[in-house]
């Protein structure tokens, strides 16, 4: 099969590989659609994956071709999203259900091969089916939305909150949206981006600036959301925090990055800084919000490009060019 292989530190190649083969309790999945994401940008440059070559991609959805000998959930034909975490169930933070903090913590496309190909192979558990009305190419926006849905868990928002999202970009757009979903009184969104901007107003932010020095919010907001992973956007989320208010670290930095935090002001006006890793038992909430409409695939993919132009959407992506940039196997 076809496949895109990071081979290297900032390299990689889209080449003939074997077909994967499903296990006892696997299934090979058609792609039909594989989004990027800031985390592939971090495989390319060497973190998260423990060794490379590995094919990436870890948003990503399909058509059942093939089903393991112990299968009986899903068949041949089926149409899934796929979640793509993989824990070990044995280690301390498994059985705690904290699952996402696993010891042992590996994720489809990110340590093993993904969804950047013609073929994945996945386990029968992490396999949701779509319903009719859902188109399999869309589907790979649950991925990414399940994200979104655990942020939320974490954030246990009351209503009326007032809320600053840094980045419009595919990730900090769903929170948006969640947002406006759990009772927010006002969400408004910062980004250099100004095109992007653009998108967050089409979704129905309450404003939109390209700093916060331009809001009118002098005592804070009561939930502050890093969706960029950009140091210098942190470090002023962290001023912006209105008393008894939570910052949330959702976007996902370079393993360098650096910001200073004011212990004073954290315990004197009771501040919470937190931070949201990946997927925690919201890939099947995530998978039935999407089926209900709460995203528009139109409005968040910009871009459909063939698997063998893998390349050029990472540059469009490194870019900032476009919301969910997609390639389709």
């Amino acid at each position: 099969m076809k496949a895109v292989v990071i081979t290297g530190i900032g390299q990689l190649e889209v080449t003939e590989v074997p077909d994967p083969k499903a296990g006892p309790r696997e299934v090979v999945v058609d792609v039909a659609a594989c989004g990027l994401c800031g985390t592939d940008l971090h495989i390319l440059q060497g973190e998260f994956a423990p060794t490379l070559p590995v094919i990436p991609g870890h948003e990503f959805a399909g058509v059942v071709v093939e089903i393991g000998k112990d299968v009986t959930e899903v068949a041949v034909g089926d149409r899934v999203a796929v979640d793509p975490s993989l824990y070990c169930h044995e280690c301390r933070m498994c059985r705690l259900g904290r699952n996402n903090l696993c010891e042992r913590w590996n994720a489809i496309g990110v340590s093993v091969s993904g969804g950047a190909a013609e073929f994945a192979v996945a386990p029968v558990a992490n396999c949701v089916k779509l319903p009719d009305h859902v188109r399999t190419e869309d589907a790979a926006l649950i991925e990414p939305l399940s994200c979104a849905v655990r942020g939320y868990d974490i954030l246990r928002s009351q209503l009326a909150s007032r809320v600053l999202i840094y980045g419009s970009g595919t990730m900090g757009l769903m929170m948006l949206q969640l947002g406006k979903l759990t009772g927010a009184a006002s969400i408004e969104v910062v980004d250099i981006n100004t095109d992007r901007l653009a998108t967050a107003k089409q979704l129905g932010v309450s404003a939109t600036a390209t700093t916060a020095d331009e809001l009118d919010r002098p005592k804070g907001w009561d939930v502050v959301i890093d969706a960029t992973g950009n140091e210098r956007a942190i470090q002023d989320g962290l001023g912006r925090v209105a008393k008894g208010g939570t910052f949330l670290q959702f976007g996902v930095s370079d393993y360098a990055a650096r910001a200073t935090i004011e212990p004073y002001k954290i315990y004197n006006q009771e501040i919470t800084i937190t931070g949201s890793m990946a997927v925690l038992h919201s890939f099947e909430r995530a998978a039935d919000l999407f089926a209900t409409g709460v995203l528009d695939p139109n409005v968040f993919i910009s871009d459909r490009l063939p698997l063998g132009d893998y390349a050029a959407a990472i540059e469009q992506f490194k870019a900032g060019e476009g919301r969910k940039i997609q390639v389709l196997p």
